[in-house]
């Protein structure tokens, strides 16, 4: 059931190679680390190297004194400052919010994780800043200190905010506790998993980087970073740090190298080079080395879940409960509240399950603060019930699939316990089609033959479904110029994803331009008015949407001025080869004399503005199959399947790379890639020689489809891409790993990473 659509050069569907191409893998790429303005100085932060201290500063002085030092910043120099806020806020069950933690740009007396920032010294290069830096003493006096999520609200657990008397940072609920509980007391059987979702670090290419200006003339500020969207930056910094009109503050982002949910954030060196600027009266340039990315930026997941699900005879789920711990680390971090909030929303998955209780409890401790990471939430509900459901298949003696068979929604469109409104899809097609073209028939052939050479191996899939392009709108302008190309000012923001390919085709498309003749700008908040950014799948959904209704817009106007000149009825006219022409005659006129007829820049002007009014609900099945060297624990993907439903297919190409790199990092997390602190709150995965990251030798071929039923919810009928590959594999191949175990040992459930030595320890400890 893939879509079959016939080829088209530009528009929704055509297969356009991306125009970004040329000067990333040619390095002409501009990213925040090649720009250097005239006179620019250089930015390094001290940080704490305790996880919980009181702490005293000598030295400073002499560090000011330094040669090539031009400022020296402590948290004693910037009170004018505001502290860095916390947006994303939910009501607890009594209808209060969370207490929030005063987070400093930079801490003045007390730090509460590795990492904490507590000065920043400014010089002519790098090495003076480092030089001056090593003068500077920080005299700690320890506390006590608090790192692990399952034990963080233990009475003998020490208390990272002493004013808040607990490390409960908020608690949140959402379902029928007494239906939950009345249908756990009538059912036949109940299946209960502890699950760890462990904390990752981000670990974009890019680091993070920002150059602070300031025009005394004007009074106004310049922030040049790496962000996800810079009009939501600029109002932060802007209201609640700096204390200024955001009119003041301009936000330019040049190329970025991938974001992932991180480059969203606010963190302390923006605030800290605008400041410095303004005192210095030069630039301030701050470049984030790796180490500093795993030490201060935020990190992601970290929950442990206790789950139940409460089944009949026929296996037919009647209630689940999950109780969540989530870590929020040592603050909170921009949008954390929001993140397991909206991950429990998707807590029932494709399942019709009548009842839910569901009981959230962030933490607080000494560890650097979480925050989205791709996915957001969405991808530790998916992984929770499709665990939840291949162990509960193996305890009822059911296949996975039939399990799920038995409990899929049936009848769309579906409200869930939660309040998520689910308007298409095909749930049980994806499962069946994706099951077939990963030849589960031919798997026991394939067991065999790996039993002949000493390994055991297992198959596993996961059925998601997760929630993007949230309620919103975006804004796009489509310019024509006079040399008749066209420009399209948008206020989202590419990470590397291709906006400028899935945007240009569409335009390029209807006005019958080649796609290089479309120039999109973005990332420049004196040139795009307004932006919601990316995050959330929403930059296509939302994004594309508006540009296509901008580019009619300005169809409309074009052929009106062509019209008029070329006197025929505009239904007469056609846009092709950069040009208006009559249809069936030779009379035409070039964009670029339509462009010169107009009688100002309006009349050249397209303005687009989608709103969407609920979430899209992309959804599909992944199915991974793994090989398992039981003498070194080794797991090797061996074939991976993939049939997804993203409602239509703009691109081909981009939806493959959005897919391919989704699959790697889900894929990493399950075999690779975990957050380690001490009991000291000493960060022992501080850098790639710990943190183990996938390797391109790591993944098979990936036989990735569609089945795409479009939503009723865009008006595109598109549903979102950017973080479903993502979510799809982790529980895919952790199955496929728990299967190869429950096979060949019995053993029930291991948690993530399933890494050589932990596979290994694990099938020893089951003898």
């Amino acid at each position: 059931m893939n879509e079959m659509t016939a080829p088209v050069r530009f528009g929704i569907g055509a297969s356009v190679q991306r125009v970004e191409d040329q000067s990333l893998i040619t390095g002409k790429g501009r990213f925040v680390g090649d720009i250097a303005p005239e006179g620019t100085l250089v930015g390094y932060v001290i940080r704490s190297s305790m996880a919980h201290a009181r702490f005293t500063l000598s030295g400073v002085e002499d560090a000011r004194r330094a040669e090539g030092v031009h400022l020296v910043l402590t948290g004693e120099d910037i009170d004018d400052l505001g502290h860095i806020p916390t947006k994303g806020l939910v009501k607890q069950p009594d209808g209060s919010y969370p207490w929030l933690p005063p987070r400093p740009v930079l801490n003045l007396t007390t730090v509460r994780h590795v990492g904490d920032p507590i000065v920043f010294v400014v010089a002519d290069t790098l090495n003076d800043a480092k030089s001056a830096a090593e003068m500077i003493e920080v005299d700690y006096v320890p506390l006590d200190v608090a790192v692990d999520t399952a034990t963080a609200m233990d009475p003998s657990t020490p208390i990272v905010w002493p004013e808040l008397g607990t490390n409960k940072a908020f608690e949140y609920f959402l379902g029928d506790k007494n239906a939950t509980d009345q249908a756990f007391a009538s059912a036949t059987k109940t299946v209960k998993l502890v699950v760890d979702n462990q904390r990752l670090v981000t670990n974009y290419m890019e680091t993070r980087g920002a150059i602070g200006q300031f025009d005394p003339e004007t009074g106004r500020y310049t922030l040049t970073a790496g962000t996800q969207g810079g009009h939501g930056m600029r109002n932060i910094i802007a209201n609640d740090i700096l204390k200024i009109p955001p009119a003041d503050l301009r936000v330019v982002t040049p190329d970025v190298g991938g974001g992932f949910g991180t480059k969203s954030f606010v963190f302390s060196e923006y605030p800290l080079v605008l400041k410095a600027a303004r005192m210095l009266g030069r630039p301030v340039k701050w470049i984030g080395d790796r180490t500093e990315h795993f030490l201060a930026d935020a990190q992601g997941r970290d929950n442990i879940t206790t789950a139940e699900l409460a089944l009949d005879g026929n296996g037919k789920i009647l209630a689940y409960r999950v109780d969540l711990i989530a870590n929020m680390g040592a603050y909170l971090s921009q949008y954390a509240p929001f993140i397991p909030w909206v991950g429990v929303t998707m807590t029932t998955g494709l399942y019709d399950i009548p009842a839910i209780a569901v009981t959230v409890e962030g933490v607080f401790t000494n560890t650097v603060p979480v925050d989205a990471y791709r996915g957001a939430g969405r991808p530790e509900a998916a992984y929770l019930i499709e665990r939840l459901m291949d162990v509960a298949a193996h305890d009822l003696g059911l296949e996975p699939a039939e399990l799920r068979r038995r409990n899929f929604i049936r009848e769309l469109p579906y409200v869930t316990p939660t309040g998520r409104h689910y308007d298409t899809g095909d749930f049980t097609g994806h499962m069946e089609e994706a099951l077939v073209k990963a030849d589960k028939a031919g798997f026991e052939a394939r067991l065999a033959a790996s039993k002949a050479s000493g390994k055991i191996r297992g198959q596993g899939f996961a059925s998601y479904i997760e929630a993007c392009a949230f309620p919103g709108s975006e804004e796009a302008n489509v310019l024509l110029g006079l040399d008749g190309s066209v420009t399209l000012y948008i206020g989202t923001q590419t990470n590397g994803q291709g906006h400028a390919t899935a945007y240009g085709q569409v335009i390029a498309g209807y006005l019958g331009l080649d796609v290089k003749q479309v120039h999109t700008v973005q990332g420049d908040t004196d040139r795009v008015a307004n932006g919601g950014g990316t995050g959330g799948s929403r930059s296509i959904p939302l994004g594309l949407a508006s540009v296509d209704i901008a580019s009619k817009v300005l169809v409309e106007k074009i052929k009106a001025i062509a019209a008029d000149k070329l006197e025929a009825s505009p239904q007469d006219l056609e846009l092709a080869d950069g040009a208006v022409r009559v249809v069936g005659t030779d009379k035409s006129l070039t964009l670029s004399e339509i462009a010169a007829a107009a009688p100002d820049e309006e009349a050249r002007k397209g303005y687009g503005k989608f709103n969407q009014h609920e979430a899209t609900y992309p959804n599909g099945t992944h199915v991974a199959e793994v090989e398992i060297d039981p003498e070194t624990g080794k797991v090797t993907v061996v074939r991976y399947t993939v049939v997804d439903d993203y409602g239509v297919t703009v691109n081909p190409i981009l939806l493959a790379g959005q897919l391919h790199g989704g699959v790697a990092q889900g894929i990493g997390q399950a075999l690779n890639e975990r957050t380690v602190y001490d009991e000291n709150g000493q960060l022992l995965t501080a850098s790639f020689m710990d943190y183990c990251m996938p390797r391109a030798d790591d993944f098979p071929f990936v036989d990735f489809n569609t089945r795409n039923v479009p939503s009723t919810t865009n008006m595109l009928g598109i549903k979102g891409a950017g973080e479903a590959g993502t979510i799809g594999a982790t529980p895919a191949v952790a199955n496929a790993v728990n299967d190869a175990l429950w096979r060949a040992y019995g053993i029930r459930h291991m948690d993530m990473p399933m890494t050589p030595a932990r596979v290994w320890e694990t099938i020893k400890a089951a003898g």
